[in-house]
C-alpha cells in the first residue's frame, strides 16, 4: 500500500463536524450537541476529560442526507 492510498482510505473513515454542518447547512455547534445527545444517527460523541471527540460516519451520514457518493450528477 502506497503512502496515498494509505491517506486516501483514512480520508473516507470518518467525516469532520466541519465537513457535516456544511453540507446539513447547519452550524458545527448543530451537529455537536446532536452527537453528544444521541439526536443525530451518523456518529458518535466521547467525552474524554474536559474534550470531545467526534466520529461521524461516512456511510451513515450519506445515507441521513439522502447522498449517494458513487452516483454522478449530470447537468
Amino acid at each position: 500500500m502506497s503512502v496515498q492510498d494509505f491517506v486516501d482510505e483514512i480520508e473516507t473513515k470518518s467525516i469532520s463536524v466541519k465537513e457535516a454542518s456544511k453540507l446539513m447547512g447547519k452550524s458545527e455547534q448543530f451537529i455537536r450537541i446532536g452527537l453528544r445527545n444521541n439526536r443525530l444517527p451518523f456518529g458518535v460523541a466521547v467525552q474524554l476529560s474536559a474534550q470531545w471527540t467526534y466520529y461521524i460516519s461516512p456511510k451513515l451520514f450519506y445515507d441521513y442526507i439522502g447522498y449517494n457518493p458513487t452516483q454522478t450528477t449530470t447537468v
